[in-house]
């Protein structure tokens, strides 16, 4: 009953906000979150963070907090975990513990807990089982896989060719080559460059990769009932996902109509006859939505940090000519004038150290895909709150000065010994580390090796004459290099 007396109205407001208060204030205090900048009223810490690339302060505040602190977005607290060793003892040491994925407004609404990226609990599981074991199934590593990059090497070869020695822009040519090989293993398919339905498909992507990773962006998921008043970046974000998810759904009706149970082509039957099998179980995890989600996934994944790291690789030879000389000096020593293979990789260490260190300085996935708890933890002496946001922040591992002595240069010297040999470095973590790590892993160091031998085979790059080569990374979700124009110059 609600009071008449004014009087014992307010007191009544008064006591109830009293309880509130006490009962929250408890709550909170059961936690010993790690210290961190002191916030702002409603903003948070927002004011001090670089706009466009906020890991850059995120690492730069690990010099004064620590490995492990804690930021504030807007009222929303966040878990900052920076350097090699914090960040593999959250993501393998308690590998369970921090396998979550938090509640992100524009990406929660773009993807519900469907698909593998940002899907939680045993949903996640589901879908990551089955598709390590059908990538396996369909040749991530082995031969028939090795033998389609190979042929798409080809092709990409022809078409650097046809600029013959004019400058020209890769992103969209490389885009659509890497995407052929991952669209191989979903639709049993390969595009030719200029196809306008894999261009439309990588524009969406790229269009929703850059805006991920904007200013804007990071408002609305902070803000996000009051910023969709302000900004249609949800709407632009879901209008070119929906395209990609339209050709999806329109590729898996057309499968199912021709589904051979004992013949499956790809993934997409693959999932199908696993969806006919869980028919009878209530509990379903194959259904069309993450169908859609998973293959979108991949489909993105797939071409997205592989066709970046290469851009860095070409943008990188260019800029350090004596280094693309000297890979180059080993290609013909080793492979000569026959086809990459990836057994030539263990006869390649310059090489091989070349590529782990575009991986590395390129830093493609800075702040990696964002993680949250899945249960109250103790890590490092603070106790984490279920379900709180955690950064495990991959700049601050690749740029690691403790294990790369010079992490603000290109220098492959960082991946050989005092000899030449190829040294492995146990915090190069391109791919994230632990159950969440990328399942492609091995997909995207064949089509590296192969697609940068091939192309350094045949080419020798060179910058426009005039032109500027800028390492600044460009504003994204992932931190490819600013446009650029290139000349393939063909060796003699």
């Amino acid at each position: 009953m609600i009071p008449s007396d004014p009087i014992t109205l307010v007191l009544s407001i008064i006591l109830c906000l009293f309880f509130v208060l006490f009962f929250f204030g408890r709550k909170k205090n059961a936690y010993n979150l790690p210290p961190g900048p002191r916030p702002l009223p409603i903003i948070g810490n927002l004011h001090i963070l670089d706009a466009e690339r906020p890991y850059l302060t995120m690492h730069e505040l690990s010099k004064k907090y620590g490995p492990v602190y804690t930021l504030q977005f807007g009222v929303e607290k966040v878990v900052v975990i920076c350097g090699y060793e914090a960040i593999k003892d959250a993501l393998v040491n308690h590998g369970e513990e921090f396998s979550g994925r938090p509640k992100v407004a524009l990406l929660d609404e773009l993807f519900k807990g469907h698909g593998i990226l940002f899907a939680s609990n045993d949903n996640w599981r589901a879908m990551r089982r089955f598709t390590l074991s059908t990538l396996r199934d369909f040749g991530m590593g082995k031969e028939t896989i090795e033998n389609k990059i190979s042929e798409e090497s080809d092709f990409l070869v022809q078409k650097f060719r046809s600029y013959k020695g004019e400058p020209f822009d890769n992103i969209m040519i490389l885009n659509a080559a890497v995407s052929n090989i991952i669209v191989t293993i979903l639709l049993s398919k390969r595009y030719d460059y200029e196809d306008p339905t894999l261009l439309k498909l990588v524009k969406m992507n790229n269009e929703n990769v850059q805006l991920a990773g904007t200013p804007m962006a990071m408002l609305y998921n902070t803000y996000p009932s009051v910023m969709r008043w302000f900004t249609s970046i949800s709407e632009t974000v879901a209008r070119n996902a929906n395209v990609v998810h339209t050709f999806i759904r329109e590729t898996f009706t057309n499968h199912r109509e021709q589904l051979d149970v004992n013949d499956q082509r790809n993934l997409i039957d693959s999932f199908l006859v696993k969806q006919r099998e869980e028919k009878p179980n209530p509990k379903l995890y194959f259904t069309n939505e993450n169908l859609s989600h998973l293959v979108a996934d991949l489909f993105d994944a797939g071409m997205e940090t592989s066709s970046t790291t290469l851009r860095w690789g070409l943008l990188l030879m260019m800029k350090y000519p004596e280094i693309q000389k000297k890979v180059q000096s080993e290609i013909d020593k080793v492979i000569g004038s026959n086809e990459p293979q990836v057994i030539h990789r263990r006869e390649m260490p310059y090489t091989e150290a070349v590529i782990h260190e575009i991986q590395r300085f390129g830093n493609i996935v800075p702040t990696n895909v964002p993680h949250a708890t899945t249960q109250d933890v103790n890590f490092r002496g603070f106790l984490l709150p279920k379900g709180i946001q955690v950064i495990p922040l991959l700049t601050s591992v690749l740029y690691d000065k403790d294990h790369f002595v010079k992490a603000d240069e290109f220098y492959p010297e960082h991946f050989l010994d005092s000899s030449g040999n190829f040294l492995r470095k146990e915090a190069f973590m391109p791919f994230s580390a632990g159950k969440r790590s990328c399942a492609g892993e091995n997909l995207a160091k064949m089509e590296l090796f192969m697609f940068f031998t091939r192309l350094l085979q045949v080419f020798t790059f060179k910058a426009p004459p005039g032109a500027a080569l800028d390492l600044t990374p460009a504003v994204g979700f992932t931190a490819g290099p600013m446009p650029y124009k290139m000349c393939a110059i063909p060796r003699a």
